[in-house]
Formats: C-alpha cells, sequence, structure tokens
C-alpha cells in the first residue's frame, strides 16, 4: 500500500502490485528516481509496462476511496502537485483509476500542465466524458503511451 491524497486531500491507503526491490526509497515517486531501472523488478517491468500493478486498485474503487476515472491520486509528499491541482479545483473531485491527463500525456506532463488537465476534468465532469476517458485509455494501455520511468524536469 501507499499512503495517496483522495477527494477533499484526505489520506487514502491505495493497493499496488510491488514492482520495485524493497530497498527502494519510501514515498518516492518513481520519475524523481536517479536511475529507477535499479530499483524495478523483472516482474514490476512487465507489469507496468502493461498498466497490471494498477489493478489492486479495484478495491480501493470498491471501498469508495477511488473511482475508474477521475485525477489520479498523487502521493501525500507531492505537495507541488498537490498545490496546482488546487488552483483548479481537482482536488475537489474522487481521484481516478485513469483519468484526463493519463490519456493526455500521463507519465510525460509537466506538473503544472497535469494539474490544469485534471481542473478541465473536475470542471467538466460528466458521464459521457467518463467513457470517452475510459476508452482513450484502453489505447493508451494497449499503445503503452506516455510511461517514463526516471528523473524527469517538472
Amino acid at each position: 500500500t501507499q499512503k495517496r491524497v483522495g477527494k477533499g486531500k484526505t489520506f487514502f491507503k491505495i493497493y499496488k502490485f510491488r514492482t520495485m526491490r524493497t530497498d527502494t526509497p519510501h514515498d518516492m515517486p518513481t520519475h524523481m528516481l536517479e536511475n529507477p531501472d535499479a530499483f524495478i523488478t523483472s516482474a514490476g517491468r512487465f507489469l507496468r509496462r502493461t498498466s497490471l500493478d494498477e489493478l489492486p486498485q479495484i478495491f480501493n474503487i470498491f471501498l469508495g476511496q477511488m473511482s475508474i476515472v477521475g485525477p489520479r491520486p498523487a502521493l501525500w509528499n507531492q505537495d507541488d502537485l498537490v498545490a496546482e491541482r488546487d488552483k483548479y479545483g481537482a482536488n475537489d473531485c474522487v481521484p481516478g483509476l485513469t483519468g484526463y491527463a493519463q490519456v493526455h500525456g500521463r507519465d510525460e506532463l509537466p506538473i503544472p500542465v497535469k494539474a490544469e488537465l485534471d481542473g478541465y476534468y473536475a470542471k467538466n465532469l460528466s458521464f459521457a466524458l467518463d467513457v470517452k476517458i475510459f476508452f482513450r485509455t484502453i489505447g493508451s494501455v494497449l499503445h503503452h503511451e506516455g510511461v517514463v520511468e526516471g528523473k524527469q524536469d517538472n
């Protein structure tokens, strides 16, 4: 489990498959690691590439902590992302397994852009938008779009 930020900036434990070695720095986003490949296990590489590492989050959905579509929940210590999302009202949404930002670049997006896309979702929340995001997610996952491991300038 990992401590994540939910609706209204409350904390909850998100369920995930372990994809990294146990000696990986705790609560550090993968993109902040200098050499993430050194920490990702061989099984973890497969799980991440196929996005199957997110599958246990179905339990979070059943518990009402997450929905299928919504802004991806930030780690508890990602203050920069949480603050940017505050500007756009995105922290007022239930976090999701996938989201508007994920189908528009995922890990490749700088934090301000990700927060703005999450804000667009928050302001335009609708069943039709959720369906569109859901089906775009399937395409993104099948094509491994937007998955970036390693340190970025966010």
